[in-house]
Parts: structure tokens; C-alpha cells; sequence
């Protein structure tokens, strides 16, 4: 088994793929802003939970070095969108390329996938729009990756539609484009981001997961 590092590891997302790397027999480093609010984690022996800042590309490529893969789940609600997300990309991708990490995969936002037509699901009719700074800030960071990233190997996976909040994990999942209507579990996105560490299938673009 190999050597994980989850950046963000406290939220929903991060912590569904701390329990799936950790149900492989991966090591996990966990990286959060306050470890002291995470003891939680740092009870299983083969987590070690340190603090980073996502957005410092120094201190990303520090806490990759020996690690296989990297999961970046991060979003800061307190920093603009338009300067937070394409600077947590480049750290990614500065951090990856100091360490010689292999894998990179970014959890996404459903808002910032095309549809089936082609058409970013923010642009789509009735798309609530009082978020769109942070759509597009999304769509910022993931472009800095299609931009900046041709020599790293990083994907971005996000919900085709949104998350699931209450239901049932189905333990399985299935790449969609698009979809106001689709969902899926955190646990079942944690699912795809562990596959596509262990064999990757897909390289270099944004793809939708929802449930299978």
C-alpha cells in the first residue's frame, strides 16, 4: 500500500477519503489548519495529522515529500474565490513537482462541469447564482491545472450534480457529465478518488462522479 496525503482532511470530503484510503491499508497524512480541533484523527495510528497552509507552495511541497498520491480537497470560505483557489492549484502543482509526487486528484465543484451540451452548469437555466464567485473561483483553479499542470499528473473529480448529504453510501459510483439532479454520497466520491489513485484511468480533466 502507498503513502496518501489529504489536504483539508477535517472536512466532509476529506474525511470520507481518510476513511477509504485508511479501509485500503493506506498510510495517511492529514493535513488540517488546527490539528488540536482534529484528535479525532489522530487516534487511528496510521494517520498522522500535521497543519498546512494549502495556498504555500513551500510548505505543499515539504509536507508531500514521500508520499505516493495527493488529495486536495481544500476551500477557504473566508478568502476570495477568484485568489484562493487558482493559489491552492498552483501550490498543488509547485508541490507535486518539487516532491515527485505521482498523483494528484482536486475535489471540484459540480458547478464548474460542462453538461452533456457542453455548457459549464453554472450557465444552465435556473442554476442558482448567488454563489458564482465561488463557481467560478472553482473554475479558476482548475483551469490554473489544465494551464500550468502538462508535466503533473492530476485529475479533478466532483459530484456531477451535488453531494448527498443524509442518504445511504452505495459503495459504488459512475462518471457522469453534468446534472442539476444528480447526487452522490462523500463516501462513494471518496470511492472514485481511491480508484483513480490506485489505477488511474483518467488524466488531466474534470469529471463528474454520481452515484451507480
Amino acid at each position: 500500500m502507498g503513502r496518501i496525503i489529504i489536504f483539508a482532511a477535517g472536512g466532509r470530503a476529506g474525511r470520507a477519503t481518510v476513511a477509504a484510503a485508511r479501509d485500503r491499508g493506506h498510510e495517511v497524512t492529514a493535513v488540517v489548519r488546527d490539528p488540536a480541533r482534529h484528535p479525532d484523527l489522530a487516534a487511528d495510528s496510521g494517520v498522522r495529522v500535521t497543519a498546512g497552509d494549502v495556498t504555500d507552495a513551500d510548505r505543499v511541497a515539504g509536507l508531500l515529500a514521500g508520499h505516493d498520491a495527493a488529495v486536495h480537497a481544500a476551500a477557504d470560505l473566508a478568502a476570495p474565490p477568484a485568489v484562493f483557489f487558482p493559489a491552492a492549484a498552483r501550490a498543488a502543482l509547485t508541490g507535486s513537482r518539487r516532491a515527485g509526487v505521482g498523483r494528484l486528484v482536486v475535489v471540484g465543484l459540480a458547478s464548474a462541469l460542462t453538461t452533456a451540451d457542453g455548457v459549464p452548469l453554472m450557465d444552465t437555466p435556473g442554476y442558482p447564482q448567488e454563489y458564482r464567485d465561488f463557481y467560478l473561483g472553482h473554475a479558476a483553479g482548475t483551469e490554473v491545472l489544465r494551464r500550468e499542470g502538462a508535466d503533473v499528473d492530476w485529475l479533478v473529480l466532483s459530484p456531477a450534480g451535488d453531494f448527498d448529504h443524509g442518504g445511504a453510501a452505495a459503495g459504488r459510483y459512475r462518471f457522469a457529465p453534468a446534472r442539476a439532479a444528480s447526487r452522490i454520497t462523500y463516501a462513494d466520491l471518496a470511492l472514485a478518488v481511491l480508484d483513480e489513485i490506485e489505477r488511474p484511468a483518467h488524466r488531466r480533466v474534470h469529471l463528474g462522479v454520481e452515484r451507480g
